[in-house]
This record gives structure tokens, sequence and C-alpha cells, in this order.
């Protein structure tokens, strides 16, 4: 007892532990405790054992710091914490209770796809660099996911099962260098520069050219996942710019400005694009007009893939006629119509609405539309739509059809009927959301079989 209460005096616990042969620790004793054997009658050279408490309190590395706080407000002054073998890992106390040191952790985001309404065409530079351009559009409950691990390395790994197949690469410059179907994410990686080795899942749930602004929305996800490991974190707009330099100017697809911000920012908005700045107006809609239009609406893929790229170099060169510029302002023109309608709540006037939008966009360019696409539209008209659309550039994707409540069920059996897919969808109210996640709260590392 006498070493052990020189070592009391000399540690910041107040404490000594007692062990077995084995090393696991049996006991604990304070200077009260060999102070109270001494008034009993015991000797200064009597084992510390001869005192200890065997009925302590002690807890394990899993205990939460929680669980440590409320022992330590509750009259107990010390607490070891033991692992399964009952050997000592360390000691807290009110005085000594270190904060949890940092863990790894990864980044998860989604992002939603958009649908279109008015105004295309318009939020391409070549036509608002002279005359402002405005769109209408939303986001629907269509997402792609990302998640990304930050390595302890240079080196890259992309997994996608949108193109199921995978990228690995020893560094950036290796990863950038390398051929193949990745050219939207290397144009990401390239725009940012990223000096650290991760790894990059991804998965949609919609099919890519589609329509449905699908580079977008896989731009602004990974860019997302990115952007939580910032210290100074993109806004939404630097992070709708980074996109739209990405997939523009370093991977050289021709396209407008809207998919960019409608994926990052989410929700009804009406865009105006200029060239000194692009304004977003989130649209205060009636609640109740927006569960009604949503019901009014079908989302249908016709089956056909575009090449949203192609379909806007042929619009680039077609914007240089006047009678396409005026087609063009006209559907500004409708687009500030369209959101009066909505904000008003008038449904029948924007659905047929969205048919003038179809006619006027139609014309823009010979690669929008074609024979079988225009059979499908009739068709949608005949069996009670007001009118619609084929969602982005045009050329394949998805149709989006405004139909009046009782003519609703008819208008999705003659689109199944003709070998259509109606997709289910909900209006998304959010844009890019991403977050992070502490690695031991949720990651196994499992074996290969």
């Amino acid at each position: 007892m006498r070493d052990a209460l020189s070592k009391i005096e000399g540690n910041h616990h107040g404490i000594v532990l007692t062990i077995d042969n084995k090393g696991a620790v049996n006991g604990l004793a304070t200077d009260g405790d060999i102070r109270r054997r001494l008034l009993e009658g015991g000797s200064l050279d009597e084992p510390i054992a001869s005192c200890a408490n065997r009925t302590f309190v002690w807890e394990t590395p899993a205990t939460s710091r929680e669980s440590l706080i409320k022992k330590l407000d509750h009259r107990i002054r010390f607490i070891p914490i033991l692992d399964k073998d009952r050997r000592l890992v360390r000691v807290v106390s009110r005085e000594h209770l270190p904060v949890q040191l940092e863990e790894a952790v990864y980044a998860r985001s989604r992002s939603p796809v958009r649908i279109s309404f008015g105004g295309g065409g318009s939020d391409l530079t070549h036509y608002f660099s002279e005359i402002s351009g405005a769109v209408i559009n939303t986001t629907v409950s269509l997402y792609t996911h990302a998640t990304l691990r930050v390595r302890g390395d240079s080196k890259i790994i992309i997994s996608s099962r949108d193109l199921g197949q995978s990228l690995e690469a020893e560094d950036l410059s290796t990863a950038l260098s390398q051929e193949g179907c990745f050219g939207l994410l290397q144009a990401i990686l390239k725009a940012i520069s990223p000096d650290f080795g991760f790894e990059l899942y991804l998965h949609s749930d919609f099919p890519m050219k589609s329509g449905l602004g699908g580079s977008a929305v896989v731009s602004s996800a990974v860019l997302g996942c990115f952007n939580q490991f910032r210290r100074d974190k993109w806004d939404m707009h630097e992070l709708a710019e980074l996109a739209y330099q990405a997939e523009r100017l370093h991977l050289g697809v021709a396209g407008g400005w809207q998919d960019q911000y409608a994926t990052v920012f989410g929700g009804f908005n009406f865009m105006e694009f200029r060239m000194d700045q692009n304004i977003v107006h989130p649209l205060r809609i009636h609640p109740d007009t927006l569960l009604e239009l949503e019901e009014s609406l079908l989302l249908c893929d016709t089956g056909t893939t575009h090449e949203s790229g192609d379909i806007h170099e042929d619009q680039r060169r077609e914007m240089q006629q006047d009678d396409v510029r005026i087609l063009v302002r006209n559907n500004v023109e409708l687009s500030y119509r369209m959101r009066n309608l909505l904000l008003r709540g008038r449904l029948l006037e924007f659905g047929h609405a969205l048919d003038e939008a179809w006619q006027t966009k139609r014309r823009l360019s010979s690669k929008i539309s074609n024979t079988r696409l225009d059979a499908l539209y009739d068709g949608a008209i005949r069996n009670g739509a007001l009118g619609g659309k084929l969602l982005g550039a045009g050329g394949g994707g998805f149709f989006l059809f405004y139909v009046p409540p009782f003519y609703k069920h008819q208008l999705m059996s003659h689109l199944e009927a003709t070998g259509l897919k109606v997709q289910p969808f909900r209006f998304e109210k959010e844009g890019l959301r991403a977050w992070t996640v502490r690695e031991g709260r949720n990651h196994i590392e499992m074996e290969c079989k």
C-alpha cells in the first residue's frame, strides 16, 4: 500500500488499479480506501489488493461519451476504460475526458432532374448575348446519387452503374488522360483539380440522354460531394457555373444554362439569362395548385435517346436566321405568360400553353422531332392531353403531357398500349443535397467472396 499511496500522490487521477497475473484489471483503490484500511489496523506494507474495491465502475471503449458524462456527473470521479480482456485502455475523469479524435468521413449527395415548361433555346449563350432569355422549370423526384471517399494515397477509383464501367488510375493526370466513356467526369476533375486520391461511386434513377438534364445532374452530384471536403464551400451559383464549365468548356458539348441551375437550386424557378448575370427567381405557387398540377402531368419515356449536343449545335447554326430568333423570342414571352398562369392557378390555360411551347420548339431545328415523335404527340392529344412537349433538346427521351383529371386513365392506357413507359414522379422542392458521414457509423469492410 505504501507504493500505491506514492503513485496516487504522483498521478492526476487519484487512483490505482490492481491486476491479476494475466494483466486483467480486477480492482480499484483510492487514497480513501488505503486510509480506511489503515484505520482498521492494516499496515502500509500490506498488498494493495487488501483494500481494493472489486465492484468498481468501469466501461468499454464502445461506451458513448454521453453515458460517461452522465456517470461522472453522478458522484463517480474516475472511470477506467477496459478492453474485452479487461486490460486498461485509459482512465477518464471530469478533468480528463478527451474529445474524440477526428474520424475519417465520406460524402454523399443526390441531385434531382428537371422538367422544363417554356423558354427553351433562350438559355443558350449565343442567344442571350444579344437579348435576354428566360425559362421556367421545376425539379422532380428522380436523382443522381454520389458517394465520395478520400483515400490516403493519390489513387483514383470511379465506378458508375449508369455506364456499367469503372475507371482506375494512379493519380489525377493519369485519370485525365485515359480514354473511354468517362469524359464528363474527367471534365469535372479538370475543372476542380482535386489534390487527393479518392473513390467515387455513382448511380441514377433515370436513363442517360433522356432529356431530363442528366449530364448536369451528374455534375451537380459529383461537385456536391467534393464540396463537402472544402472549408470555403462553393455557393449554389458557383456549383452551377462549375457544372456548366465542365460540360460546355472542357468537354465541349453545346447546350444551355438552365439544367445546371435547375438541379442545384431545385424547386419551381423562373430563370432569366443575360450576359452580365443569371438570375434564379423561386416561384411561390399555391400548394393546391402544385398538387393539382402534379396530378395533371404525365411523364413518359419514348424509349429512344438523344444527343443534345448535336441538336444544340444545329440550333446554334439555325439561330443566325432571323425567323428562328423570332421563334425563340416568342418562346421567352410564352415563359413569362406560363409563369403568370402558374402563379394565378390557371392550369387549363397552362396546359394549352404547353402545346404552344411544343409547336414553337419543334420549329427551332429539324432534329428536335421526327415522324414517330409527332405521331406519339398527336396520339396523346387525341386521347385527352391538352398539351405537352418533348423535354430537353429533343430528338428522343421523355415526353411531358398535361391532361385534365377525367382523361388521365385514358391517356395512360393509350401511352402504355403504344409501348411507352409512364414514369411516376413527385415535384422536388429541394435541389442538390450533400452531407458527410463518419465512416465508423455507417461503414464496414466486407470480404469479397
